[in-house]
């Protein structure tokens, strides 16, 4: 039965789209659409996309769009996806093989589920790391997604996910935000959602440590605003605002982290100060307070000598 829409956003990702379709081509069986979103592309993303799909026997569409935005590539994808279950996947990541029909068979196993989570394969620079797996799922949708909102179960990845199309609804990404946005949706699905999960990895998720860490570095007062103003929206999906003001906090150590690596102390420290504020498990409590002392002790050691010398 062709049960599945895969939507892929894709902006210049001629180099990848080939091989993330390559991947998919075992699922063909299930598949009943392929929508590529070709973001504002000025490579031919397009053209390698339907020579790949046409030589893998994939029923692909390709749907012209400017969003610039990977939420909102994924946006247009769902106002057009037909079929009853749904899977989000990114153009340059892998699906592995029979992934897709292990979530379809757990949805069959578990017949009120509409929200199958998958483990997945991290892949940091192109070398592979753990499996990620999901749990501490439970049956109560709205715990499900405070405890994701806070950190307390396994993050999902796109493309580690089967969603029911009925769930998804109108629910959509979030627009114009540098991180996260992804995490806002399943949180909104995870409030309504019937849960159920698979134990093996269904995809690779690709991961560059440098990339993901631009997205903190650049604007990073105003970008974080914009996320905050976002993420408080999901009180409206009954999510605790103590939930919200915990990932706050988790987002704002990332932020000092990064600040930290490249040297901009004072960044730093005026996001430690955001995610010491926040509520937190007690290992990031251990984490503000080491790099409280880190942030100190690197600007003892950057004050000049006769500094310190009248200071004293």
């Amino acid at each position: 039965m062709k049960a599945v829409s895969v939507l892929i956003p894709a902006h210049n990702a001629a180099a990848s789209i080939a091989t993330t379709l390559t991947s998919l081509a075992s699922e063909a069986e299930v598949i009943g659409e392929v929508l590529v979103v070709d973001d504002a592309s000025t490579d031919d993303t397009a053209d390698v996309a339907r020579r790949a799909a046409a030589q893998l026997s994939l029923p692909l569409r390709v749907l012209p769009a400017a969003c610039r935005d990977a939420g909102g590539a994924r946006n247009v994808a769902l106002a057009e996806a037909r079929h009853p279950w749904v899977y989000l996947i990114d153009a340059d990541d892998l699906h592995l093989r029979g992934g897709l029909r292990a979530l379809l068979r757990q949805a069959e196993n578990r017949p009120k589920a509409d929200m199958i989570v998958g483990a997945y394969r991290r892949r940091v620079n192109g070398q592979d790391r753990q499996i990620k797996v999901p749990n501490g799922y439970q049956a109560a949708c709205l715990a499900n997604a405070s405890a994701y909102v806070k950190g307390d179960i396994r993050s999902v990845a796109v493309g580690s996910v089967l969603a029911a199309r009925h769930l998804i609804g109108e629910t959509r990404l979030p627009l114009g935000l540098a991180y996260d946005e992804d995490t806002l949706f399943w949180a909104r699905l995870m409030s309504k959602a019937s849960l159920a999960m698979v134990q093996e990895p269904v995809m690779i998720y690709e991961v560059s440590p440098e990339r993901s860490d631009d997205r903190f570095a650049i604007n990073p007062v105003r970008r974080f605003l914009e996320w905050r103003r976002q993420l408080r929206t999901l009180t409206d999906c009954g999510i605790p605002i103590a939930a919200l003001k915990t990932r706050e906090g988790l987002v704002a150590l990332k932020i000092a982290r990064v600040h930290y690596a490249r040297g901009d102390l004072d960044i730093a420290a005026r996001f430690l100060a955001v995610a010491a504020a926040a509520p937190k498990r007690r290992s990031d409590v251990w984490r503000c307070l080491r790099y409280r002392f880190k942030i100190t002790l690197r600007r003892w050691l950057s004050t000049p000598r006769i500094q310190l010398q009248s200071a004293l």
